[in-house]
């Protein structure tokens, strides 16, 4: 329940809104984050501005989202900060019946709603951006791995060569691996 009290703080209410442009500013912090168990993203320091632009029968929603976010480095292990600068936009259009086919840049909502839940939205977003191999050296602000972890690992590796180059091999693997290379 204390989740869903901390995500009501994302909802724009647009029912009394005037027709034109709004902007609204939304902190996103660890706590944000909490609140979704599969997250890639466990904790970040971001600002999102949301530019909703309302119409009669639709709203347009830019989404600028910056900040920094806590990745950990698949090589070294070391955690650090990565810089995120993310433009989205959202349509959200009215529909007198149940329409549950929202698509990635077109959400639907009843006539009766009054309120734009952007939760979901923002969390999309920022794991999206997530890339799919964090490296400190290459997403990270001036920092490089580090240097024990990479000398564990180099040492590591010589040690299974080596064990490797002196293993006696079966010479039935030797014919096996003849047939895979015809």
């Amino acid at each position: 329940m204390q989740i869903v009290k901390y995500l009501k703080q994302y909802r724009i209410p647009f029912s009394g809104l005037a027709a034109g442009q709004h902007n609204f500013e939304f902190e996103i912090d660890d706590k944000f984050f909490d609140c979704y168990t599969h997250s890639l993203v466990k904790k970040g320091k971001l600002n999102a501005h949301v530019e909703l632009q309302k119409q009669e029968n639709m709203l347009i929603v830019l989404f600028h989202i910056k900040g920094i976010i806590q990745l950990t480095c698949d090589i070294c292990l070391q955690e650090f900060d990565s810089p995120l600068d993310i433009n989205e936009r959202t349509l959200v259009k009215f529909t007198e019946e149940d329409w549950e086919n929202s698509t990635e840049e077109v959400l639907f909502l009843a006539k009766a709603e009054y309120e734009l839940d952007i939760a979901n939205l923002l969390y999309e977003y920022i794991n999206v951006c997530v890339p799919y191999y964090s490296r400190c050296t290459e997403q990270g602000i001036n920092i490089s791995c580090d240097p024990e972890m990479l000398a564990k690992i180099n040492q590591e590796e010589s040690i299974t060569e080596s064990e490797d180059s002196t293993e006696k091999i079966d010479p039935r693997w030797d014919i096996l691996k003849k047939i895979k290379n015809n």
